[in-house]
């Protein structure tokens, strides 16, 4: 191969993360403008698709080896819009608008903690961790997009449903900027190590989510969610350290 292919083919691969990170910005931002129209079943979605688009990103950089200094901002700004934003006014317009200036303030307080989890994320090392400190922001916004389409799948109705919305708001922006510790699924031993037994439980686990996939998405957020204070507790039972102190 010459030269000039080599460097045809890198530029390539090069752009090919950033394509996909504007795939992330794209479902972001429709979240936001089918979420003021009302349609909050669709944004809900669109934000659901936003986090694969941040998933493969990633991991597709990572794997050609192409990572940026441009590629880790440019991320970090569309995540600020499709998890931190976008899931703010999604929430409120579905649920919180009727708390008045408490609603906004609590939507308000989402997008912040989101923004400060995402500064915290990038002045960390750049090595892979096995554990991330806080709830990431993707999964804090795929549990309040899943939980959305949990409850309209269920025609739960006001005050159950902005009561308990409110709450887990709240909940959900101190876990994003606690230390607790939250699986990063960067490295998966067991996959590397049985990849044909990896693929079974992965065609299962898509087949059941097909079944039921707004139960399934609702209960798998919301087990993420809940596998850091659990691991906390157990890291404190046996006595060792859970996250570093660092910011």
């Amino acid at each position: 191969m010459s030269k000039n292919k080599r460097r045809e083919k890198r530029r390539q691969i090069l752009i090919l993360p950033s394509l996909l990170t504007t795939g992330n910005l794209f479902c972001g931002f429709f979240a936001l403008v089918s979420a003021v129209e009302g349609h909050f079943g669709r944004a809900s979605i669109a934000i659901l698709v936003a986090i694969v688009f941040d998933i493969l990103d990633g991991r597709i950089a990572r794997y050609t080896n192409t990572t940026s200094r441009f590629g880790l901002e440019y991320d970090s700004l569309c995540d600020l819009v499709s998890f931190g934003t976008a899931p703010a006014i999604l929430v409120y317009t579905y649920a919180l608008k009727s708390y008045g200036r408490y609603g906004w303030l609590a939507a308000f307080l989402y997008v912040a903690t989101a923004a400060l989890r995402l500064a915290k994320f990038n002045i960390q090392s750049t090595k892979e961790r096995n554990y991330f400190s806080g709830l990431p922001s993707p999964g804090a916004a795929g549990l309040i997009a899943s939980t959305i389409l949990f409850t309209l799948w269920l025609g739960v109705s006001y005050p159950v449903r902005h009561v308990a919305i409110l709450v887990m708001v709240y909940i959900i922006s101190y876990l994003m900027v606690s230390g607790i510790p939250y699986f990063s699924f960067k490295k998966v031993a067991f996959a590397e190590r049985h990849p044909f037994y990896s693929l079974v439980i992965f065609v299962l686990l898509l087949t059941v989510t097909a079944a039921e996939p707004v139960l399934i998405l609702f209960c798998g957020f919301l087990l993420y969610a809940l596998s850091g204070p659990l691991l906390l507790a157990l890291r404190a039972k046996r006595g060792r350290v859970a996250v570093s102190s660092e910011i």
